[in-house]
Parts: C-alpha cells; structure tokens; sequence
C-alpha cells in the first residue's frame, strides 16, 4: 500500500511545477514559431510546424514529469490516471489513500496557477490560462468524458502492451496527448484533468459551479474508469499460478 501523507506531499509538489510549466506551453510554442518564421506555414489549411513543435514540447513534458514523478515515489497530477489505474487493478493506491491524494493535487494546481499568473509578463498574460467550455454543457460534458476515455485508454494501451522502449512510449503518448487537444479545442479546451481545469476555475472564481464540477470533474472520471475497466476486460492480466509443493513421506 502506497503511504498516503507522502504521496499526498509529492502530489503537490509534482502538481505545482506541472501547472507552472504545463501553463506555458501555448506561450513557448507560439515563440518558437515567431522565432524561426513558421506560423504561417501551412498545408491543406493545417499548420503542421506548430503540431510538431507542440509534440516535442509535451514529449520532453512529459519525459521529465515521469523522472520526476518516479523520484517522488510515484507523485501524479492527474486524479483520473489515479481512479483508471485502481480501477484497472494496477498500483498501490486505496479509496483511502485517493482520498487523501486527490485535495493535494487539487492545492498544488491552485498554488501553480497562480504562481505563473504572478511571475508571467503582462504582455503574456493573455496567453496563459485554463480550458474553457466553447459549446453547450451536456455536448461539453459528454466530449469531455470522451476524449478522457480515449487518452486514458491510449495510456494504459501504450503503457503495458506498447513497446518495450520508454522514448517510443514517451512519443506515442505525447502524439496521442497533441490528438486529442487538438480535437477538443473546439469543446472544451480540453482539460481531461479535473485538477488542471480545478486550478484555473478557483482562480476565476467558477470551481465551486454545477458546470464545472459535471464538465471537468464527474464525465472525466466516469470516461477514465470506463476506459479501464474495457482495457481490463479486452486485456486481462495474468493469473498467477501457485505451485503447492508437495511433501514427500518419509
């Protein structure tokens, strides 16, 4: 069993710097394709430099949070990737030690949000901020719970039946985050993270609303455990065998 005081205080610790550097990443793309003249490159109406450099931004993200994740003792900011891999059965985590888990994720997202918003430039500012709803509630809630579904599902997919590399897992996970952002731009920001989107709703004074708790919180977790339970119908795990050793008579 996880301890769940530790895991609460790397919880936090993980969830602050990940919202502070989460928080940017819009702002680093977009300068970097100012920098090398790429933003109006485009193919088919689609630009693809700002994909790739996104990519490779959520790649390196990504990389570096689970070294640092796995140096806290197995830290997380994500709450659904807590709920989907319990109810998957893998981890150590309990009801309880979720329970204790999850507030700490959600301080950490509040002290990270407005950590950045106090040292970005204000010329900046506008760049930087949380997922916000662009459709009606229930289209939003159920494109919120489906693209959690689907990350969530992809996750678990890569993470233990993908390949045995963790660069080619990093990639796949970063390609497959980058999918479905960019198909749910046009919902609900999207979050598929109920502390990201937590942490920018306290600081507009929204996070204690029915839309953002159906939204961000209740269609999220019901997609991420759904995706689990079907991986763990689809991909059982192996029976361990036990082998009685039989005493000889003497």
């Amino acid at each position: 069993m996880v301890n769940p005081i530790k895991a609460a205080i790397g919880d936090f610790v993980l969830t602050f710097t990940w919202m502070f550097i989460s928080s940017t990443l819009g702002l680093v793309t977009t300068e970097i394709m100012k920098a090398f003249d790429l933003q109006f490159v485009t193919y088919n109406g689609v630009n693809y430099p700002f994909i790739i450099i996104t990519t490779l931004l959520i790649f390196i993200i990504i990389f570096t949070f689970t070294a640092i994740g796995n140096a806290l003792g197995g830290a997380s900011f994500n709450p659904t990737g807590n709920a989907s891999f319990y109810a998957a059965g893998l981890g150590s985590d309990t009801l309880i030690s979720m329970a204790i888990r999850f507030p700490a994720q959600a301080l950490g997202a509040v002290a990270g949000a407005k950590a950045i918003k106090e040292v970005i430039p204000p010329k900046y500012s506008h760049m930087i901020g949380g997922p916000a709803l662009k459709v009606d509630l229930h289209t939003g809630a159920i494109a919120e719970g489906v693209l959690t579904f689907s990350i969530t599902f992809a996750v678990l997919f890569i993470l233990l039946r993908g390949p045995r590399s963790e660069f080619m897992k990093t990639l796949l996970m970063s390609m497959s985050t980058v999918a479905v952002i960019l198909i749910g731009s046009a919902y609900t920001g999207p979050s598929m993270n109920p502390i990201l989107a937590y942490g920018w709703a306290y600081l507009d004074d929204w996070h204690h609303t029915w839309d953002q708790l159906y939204v961000y919180w209740i269609c999220p977790f019901i997609g991420a455990i759904l995706a689990a339970w079907i991986f763990r119908a689809v991909f059982p795990p192996p029976q361990v065998v036990k082998k009685q050793k039989k005493r000889k008579e003497a």
